[in-house]
């Protein structure tokens, strides 16, 4: 076990943060990443915006949650835009990783290319990554949190698709 996986394990007991995602419409084109505003993830999951996007989930880290979010788009071909608000994590950055990995891909290692993140190593593999880079565009509203404006994001998104 690396030191990033034991300071992980250690994060879990001192601050345990439970995972929720909450799932919308399945047929919608949009999912929307809250990062680390969990107030904001469950502001979203118990709104009528949900009749409008696929899911809404948070975004944590900059490896096992970017494999994560990267497995679930690719699953699931009517995901086009990914809408990236509310606040990220400081330490991890994982908004940050989650652009460069959009922009540029990873290297031979699995590491994203550009991230300045402590950790940026991923598990997907190089044509996981290219599907992912092709099958969505990225909305980048990193900090907004205001829900009005989200639902005015995301109905300005769905007239343009």
């Amino acid at each position: 076990m690396n030191l990033g996986n034991i300071a992980g394990e250690i994060c879990k007991v001192l601050f345990p943060i439970n995972e929720e995602v909450f799932f919308g419409k399945p047929d919608s084109s949009i999912v929307v990443c809250t990062l680390s505003s969990m107030q904001l993830l469950k502001e979203i999951g118990n709104s009528n915006l949900m009749s409008k996007i696929a899911v809404v989930g948070r975004l944590l880290s900059e490896n096992k949650g970017i494999d994560s979010l990267v497995k679930y788009v690719i699953s699931n071909k009517n995901i086009k835009t990914i809408l990236i608000c509310g606040k990220d994590t400081s330490g991890h950055r994982p908004a940050h990783s989650l652009l460069n990995l959009y922009k540029n891909g990873v290297d031979n290692y699995g590491r994203i290319i550009g991230s300045s993140s402590p950790d940026p190593v991923l598990t997907l593999t190089q044509s996981q990554v290219d599907k992912f880079q092709g099958q969505v565009k990225i909305a980048n509203k990193i900090g907004e949190t205001n829900m009005s404006e989200i639902n005015l994001l995301v109905d300005s998104i769905l007239k343009t698709q």
